[in-house]
C-alpha cells in the first residue's frame, strides 16, 4: 500500500508541474506580436509620445507625423522616415535589436525619443 501512494503522489506532483509549466508558457509573452505607434513631430524639436516600448521580434510599425520636411531616423536599426509636412510616413520593420535605439531628427541631430525592444 505504501508504493502504490508514493506512485499517486509522484504522478499528482508531475501533473501540476506539467500544467503549471503550460499555463506560466501559454501567458507569457514570445513577441511576433504586430505593435503600431503614430508618433507627432513639432517643429523638428519633439516627438509624441516620444517613448515607444516593444518586446524582441514583434513586428513594428511606426507612422510618423510632422509639421516640418526632413528625415527622423531610427538608430541602430537605421530606419529613415523622410517626412513631408503635412504627410504621413510609415515603415514596418521586426523588432530584432533589444536595448534603447534613439530616435533624432537627422540633420539637427535632435534627440527625439526612443524605441526600447525588450527581450
Amino acid at each position: 500500500m505504501g508504493r502504490t501512494r508514493a506512485l499517486v503522489v509522484v504522478g499528482l506532483l508531475v501533473i501540476f508541474f506539467v500544467a503549471g509549466g503550460i499555463v506560466i508558457y501559454a501567458t507569457s509573452h514570445h513577441g511576433g506580436q504586430n505593435r503600431n505607434f503614430d508618433v507627432t513631430v513639432t517643429t523638428a524639436t519633439s516627438m509624441s509620445p516620444d517613448l515607444l516600448t516593444v518586446n524582441q521580434n514583434d513586428i513594428v510599425t511606426i507612422n510618423v507625423h510632422s509639421d516640418t520636411t526632413g528625415e527622423v531616423h531610427l538608430h541602430e536599426y537605421d530606419i529613415a522616415f523622410d517626412a513631408v509636412a503635412g504627410q504621413v510616413v510609415s515603415r514596418t520593420f521586426k523588432a530584432d535589436k533589444t536595448g534603447q535605439h534613439e530616435i533624432e531628427w537627422e540633420s539637427t541631430s535632435k534627440h527625439l525619443g526612443y524605441l526600447v525592444v525588450n527581450p
